[in-house]
């Protein structure tokens, strides 16, 4: 046989054969996906989700932006890990004993992100980074209005005015809350929390750290 007979023809029956080959299903398309262990790209998004979570909780009483995307994000990461997982250990179980690491590092990232959260650390750690250029505005402060201060920054904080009633200081934060305004209050005396102060208007009061309160306005 010549090796013209053996080669691709001129009409394209490689081609063609390629062409009327049989498509793989959804499901083996779904198998497929499941036996590889997660890689270079939903590792990362999952990172990128975490710190998007980890920002929002920085931000007093949460920022709408970030909690959306991060909601929307992590529940459909969530949704994807499940969804391989379940049919990996149905058809590929080695694959998952093999890169355990890979398939463990998701969930570590998410619970990660979620305790560290959950202890107020990211709020915490930026408010107290923010303490001494905040506490510099003071002198500004007056008790007959506010002051606007459009969107200048103090330390890890944008501001959008700030004020002092009954001696204790308000700076509202560009971002900050997730249905209202919101932003941080500093005061030398013991606020109450969860309910209304006399005084203070309709805010109510957090403790964040040291002398430092997370402010909703209701």
């Amino acid at each position: 046989m010549s090796a013209v007979g053996s080669g691709p023809t001129p009409d394209g029956s490689v081609a063609k054969l390629i062409e009327i080959a049989e498509k793989p299903t959804l499901g083996r398309r779904l198998i497929s996906w499941a036996s590889r262990p997660p890689g270079r790209l939903y590792i990362p998004s999952c990172t990128v989700v975490a710190l998007i979570i980890l920002f929002e909780d920085s931000v007093p009483s949460g920022n709408l932006t970030a909690f959306v995307v991060g909601l929307v994000g992590g529940l459909l990461l969530a949704g994807m890990g499940a969804l391989r997982l379940g049919i990996a250990l149905a058809v590929a179980r080695p694959m998952i004993r093999h890169y355990w690491l890979r398939w463990i590092s998701a969930p570590l990232i998410a619970a990660l992100a979620i305790g560290v959260s959950a202890a107020d650390v990211p709020l915490s750690a930026r408010v107290q980074a923010s303490a001494e250029d905040l506490l510099a505005l003071s002198d500004r402060a007056d008790e007959s209005s506010a002051i606007p201060l459009n969107g200048e920054r103090a330390g890890l904080y944008s501001l959008r005015s700030l004020s002092v009633a009954d001696g204790v200081l308000h700076y509202e934060v560009e971002g900050a809350g997730l249905v209202g305004r919101a932003g941080l209050a500093h005061s030398g005396e013991t606020l109450p929390e969860g309910v209304f102060v006399s005084g203070q208007g309709t805010r109510i009061y957090e403790h964040v750290t040291d002398d430092w309160y997370v402010w909703v306005e209701h």
